[in-house]
């Protein structure tokens, strides 16, 4: 591609922003700066925008198997739906068969990718299998692969990890530079309250939210910082849904134990009334964790303002109301447990974050874009408006307003949660690598136009 300058927009970066021109060449940006001329370039006029980099969501699931059943978005539709939120990078959970290696895990996914992706990807490799692969995960950076996930929720299935296997893998990982990324619930706690819920004949989908109480959260999340100390060892803690959770990561952080952490969009827009609704409509919030009481979003507002929680993903991890949802109808440890949010993340976060005046614009670029490269192993290529980095370039109109339908959603869903939610503000065009890929509500990038990025993680201070 030739030269092309977004010329009069606003750049907006985690640092600050400023009146500034982005000068494009070659999939790179070359420039940033004021009164950028050549003469042989396009102009795009962004007079009234913000310039922004484009969003990085490090926690999806595309294409992805799940409780007897597959991700209703797979790479072409849930990387659509990314796109139409303004995201030019995702990193996937790439998921190990339980007699299978990591090798064949990403290897995997990468098939799953291929020919259908529209946004630039990466993998994360969760772990199912300990005792068969740990000697893998020391050449995972030989893959391009810089993480790995270990849940210590769901147990009784393959993904369920006993502490020693989550220490050792810690050890392990910490001497192959590789971050381990936690689902921090008590799994255990969890199972036995499950198995009491049923027993008295409680099944609707509320009972979800209720047999996984926050201190169930909390406590395996304090868990897990403490192996995670002992290991010496740094640690990603994903989903962050209530204020008893951000407590012990607020500590750690006091303490300077590397915790990251994160947190998601569904969080601060749904609570655990939403899974009361009538008849079995409380099935389409059930994620894990569950949606809690509205009074944990104060908590989790301030968590994003002193830098607890440095990245807000989506966790998207869609399945259709029909056919998918309804498996757990008469029972709701059977229902499929995930929500779409991949197109409302940055929507969300602008709405109730920045024009409520809860997090400034430039935090907003913080955790969906800079320190996502930043912990996800990107950064510099990705996650910044900065001379040789992928021009990677979010067109965001503050003045846009759209309400969200089923309708007007760019995913593979038969419904959305968020439902008739008035959004202001929101990208009118991305760019992924300078390319036009998606221009006021169309995607616009071919499939298969996603490339695959090798992570590095460098141990960041954020």
């Amino acid at each position: 591609m030739g030269r092309t300058i977004f010329a009069g927009g606003t750049v907006v970066t985690a640092e600050g922003s400023f009146d500034a021109d982005v000068l494009v060449e070659d999939e790179k940006i070359v420039a940033v700066g004021t009164d950028l001329s050549y003469e042989v370039a396009e102009t795009i006029d962004v007079s009234g925008k913000l310039l922004m980099p484009g969003f990085i969501d490090g926690h999806t699931h595309m294409d992805m198997p799940f409780g007897g059943t597959v991700t209703a978005d797979d790479w072409a539709t849930g990387t659509a739906a990314a796109l139409a939120g303004g995201t030019t990078t995702i990193v996937d959970f790439s998921l190990q068969d339980v007699d299978g290696s990591l090798g064949d895990a990403v290897d995997t996914w990468h098939e799953k990718a291929r020919g259908k992706a529209l946004v630039d990807y990466g993998f994360h490799v969760a772990i199912t299998n300990l005792a068969q692969v740990k000697d893998e995960i020391s050449r995972l950076p030989e893959l391009g692969v810089s993480s790995i996930k270990i849940f210590m929720a769901y147990k009784g299935t393959p993904l369920y990890a006993e502490d020693a296997d989550l220490f050792e893998a810690m050890q392990i990982a910490r001497e192959a530079g590789v971050l381990v990324m936690v689902h921090a619930e008590n799994g255990d706690v969890v199972a036995k309250l499950q198995e009491q819920a049923l027993a008295a004949g409680n099944t609707d989908p509320v009972y979800h939210a209720l047999t996984r109480p926050e201190e169930a959260e909390a406590e395996a999340t304090n868990r897990a910082i403490q192996l995670a100390e002992i290991a010496g060892a740094p640690l990603l803690v994903v989903h962050v849904s209530c204020a008893a959770a951000l407590e012990p990561i607020h500590r750690a952080h006091e303490l300077g134990q590397t915790v990251y952490a994160e947190t998601c969009p569904q969080y601060f827009v749904f609570s655990v009334e939403d899974l009361r609704k009538p008849g079995f409509e409380g099935a389409k919030y059930v994620c894990s964790p569950p949606m809690r009481e509205k009074w944990n979003r104060e908590p989790l507002w301030r968590g994003l303002q002193l830098g607890d929680l440095q990245i807000f993903g989506s966790d998207h991890c869609a399945f259709n109301f029909e056919g998918q949802k309804d498996l757990g109808r008469n029972d709701f440890t059977k229902i499929p447990n995930g929500c779409p949010g991949a197109e409302e993340r940055a929507m969300v976060l602008w709405t109730h974050g920045v024009l409520e005046g809860r997090v400034s614009e430039n935090q907003f670029v913080a955790v969906l874009a800079t320190n996502q490269a930043k912990v996800h192993g990107l950064y510099p290529r990705k996650g910044m408006l900065a001379p040789g980095s992928d021009a990677d370039i979010v067109v965001w109109d503050p003045m846009l307003e759209t309400t969200a339908t089923v309708a007007n959603r760019h995913g593979n869903v038969d419904y959305t949660p968020y439902e008739g939610m008035d959004f202001h503000g929101g990208p009118s065009e991305v760019y992924v690598r300078g390319n036009l890929a998606y221009k006021d509500g169309d995607v616009i990038a071919e499939h298969g136009s996603g490339r695959f990025v090798e992570r590095n993680f460098t141990h960041p201070a954020i």
